[in-house]
């Protein structure tokens, strides 16, 4: 028992050698999931009973339980359905029917044969085998042709509102040749929203923006001005529409349509990719079109992949913030409001896993991605998966949870020093710490309020003290028939930096030299008791 004390006691030695007494920034890591059978995965969908489906660009969808296990059979097959010659055709999306528990219904988006293909949205159905889908039950319900072998976009989803929503490129080809994505004739390079019906086929809702226009504007389209918005989704809170836009050469973008508001959007290419202008050829001012609320530089991104607002229990602060990847880095970003009206970006994974097709969502909220190249699937963690660390009150102490390391800080500043698992407040303030708990994650505790259980015996306002913050000199004047004798001011583990004795109404202290952090003023009479204590803060 002594040895393991003693071998504790060098591990934190050598841990707070090593530590500055911070705490670790926010991190996410990729805990590996499944890593069988996958190949070229590029969505994945759920059907609210802990089961993940994989969408294989070939023409299949595999099935992962809950535990990590790939079946080995396929839920779907319909690889001679799928044209997969080209790098961006091929199946591409699914998603499930709101009422599947009892219809049986799915949804798949996928390039048909012949090339450069067509996208086809269509309808299938479930089995008796709950692991297996009919792969005869195929009907076609929506399809456009497309005239070059990339940009097909390929996500798709039920909205909050049960209608399907689904978003295609601009048809490819450099530049939007056709401008395809300015041309409310067709729906390349538009966001489509349509009804499904039990007949298999579809209808218009009449709430989207171009319905009833006495034009060749296609009544399905919701908004537009997209290059190939490759993946998008919905935040399963509030309903907002997520969409990762791919660029051209010099702007990857995230655009968003905030719930309740009419469509019509226009987020702008082939007249402007990102904040710049592109091809201005027809088009009308800047104003016109919606801009995107965050873009990335193409170089080094490649192909910005949408992903989900974080909805879901197993990290906190994470909740609320839009986690999005690009596809030759493979590092994780988040986007949150700023509360001025703008986005704050954080990246949280900057070591990078090129190859992430997709960023998805169970049932839970827990959100997963895949690399399409090694043909694995990961569980997007906290880096730093421990409960929220809890400081307690005991007496005249607080204490901290155990740790390998310590530092305790008063109103936010680090008290030199404290740096062991209990703290005796020498004064009245706010505390903390931060507790280093293993050899890269140092986290930060609730905040206590400490109070002093010595008191002043005359009223405060007696007395004048400034300036507050002190800087290099801090004076104090009182009233003369008040009989001051000394004053002193203490740093938060009790060390004493200044001490004059005094005489008169007032005083000046020099603190100049005193280091930087909270400390506290006590003024004493010619006995020795504490008049008045004020927490001080020295800043130089």
């Amino acid at each position: 028992m002594r040895f393991i004390t003693a071998f504790a006691a060098l591990q934190a030695a050598a841990a707070q050698a090593q530590w500055d007494g911070t705490a670790s920034p926010h991190r996410l890591r990729l805990n590996l999931w499944a890593d069988t059978m996958m190949v070229n995965a590029v969505d994945m969908a759920h059907c609210h009973d802990g089961r993940m489906f994989i969408v294989e660009r070939h023409g299949s969808i595999r099935i992962v339980t809950d535990s990590g296990t790939v079946l080995g059979t396929p839920f779907l097959s319909v690889n001679n359905l799928v044209y997969s010659t080209a790098g961006e055709s091929g199946l591409l999306g699914m998603t499930f029917d709101p009422d599947f528990a009892n219809n049986g219904f799915f949804y798949v988006n996928y390039t048909g044969l012949p090339g450069p293909g067509t996208t086809r949205i269509a309808r299938y159905s479930v089995s008796a085998d709950p692991n297996i889908a009919q792969a005869a039950s195929g009907h076609i319900i929506y399809s456009w042709p497309q005239p070059y072998n990339n940009h097909n976009g390929g996500d798709l989803d039920f909205g909050p509102d049960g209608n399907l929503w689904f978003p295609l490129g601009d048809g490819g080809g450099s530049g939007d040749p056709q401008n395809h994505a300015q041309d409310l004739r067709d729906p390349l390079g538009d966001l489509v929203r349509i009804h499904p019906e039990s007949d298999s086929t579809y209808s218009i809702p009449l709430d989207n923006p171009y319905v009833n226009t006495n034009n060749d504007t296609l009544p399905e389209i919701y908004a537009s001005g997209f290059r190939n918005p490759f993946r998008f989704g919905f935040d399963r809170l509030t309903g907002d529409i997520w969409i990762g836009d791919v660029g051209q050469g010099t702007w990857e973008e995230v655009d968003v349509i905030p719930a309740g508001i009419p469509g019509g959007q226009n987020f702008g290419w082939r007249c402007r990719e990102g904040i710049s202008p592109f091809n201005t050829t027809g088009c009308q001012p800047a104003a016109f079109y919606d801009p995107p609320i965050k873009v990335h530089p193409n170089t080094p991104w490649c192909a910005i992949i949408g992903g989900r607002v974080y909805r879901g229990n197993e990290i906190p602060w994470l909740y609320g913030r839009y986690v999005y990847t690009d596809y030759c880095l493979g590092q994780l970003h988040t986007l949150e409001p700023d509360g001025s009206g703008g986005w704050s970006h954080d990246s949280l994974l900057v070591s990078g896993n090129p190859g992430l097709t997709f960023i998805a969502e169970d049932s839970a909220g827990t959100l997963f991605t895949a690399d399409r190249i090694l043909g694995k699937l990961y569980r997007i963690e906290d880096a730093c998966p421990y409960d929220a660390l809890v400081i307690t009150e005991n007496g005249a102490s607080l204490d901290a949870p155990d740790g390998l390391a310590w530092q305790w800080y008063l109103d936010d500043v680090a008290i030199e020093g404290a740096n062991g698992p209990s703290f005796e407040p020498p004064i009245t303030g706010d505390y903390h710490a931060v507790v280093l708990l293993d050899s890269t994650c140092a986290l930060t505790s609730n905040t206590i309020t400490f109070i002093s259980t010595a008191a002043s015996v005359v009223p405060r306002e007696l007395f004048h003290v400034a300036p507050v913050p002190a800087n290099d000199q801090l004076a104090v004047n009182w009233p003369s028939s008040i009989g001051v004798a000394a004053l002193q001011l203490v740093d938060a583990l009790g060390t004493v930096r200044a001490d004059q004795p005094v005489s008169g109404s007032s005083a000046v202290l020099s603190t100049g030299r005193i280091p930087a952090g909270s400390h506290v003023l006590m003024i004493s009479d010619r006995d020795g008791h504490v008049l008045f204590r004020q927490p001080i803060v020295v800043a130089h």
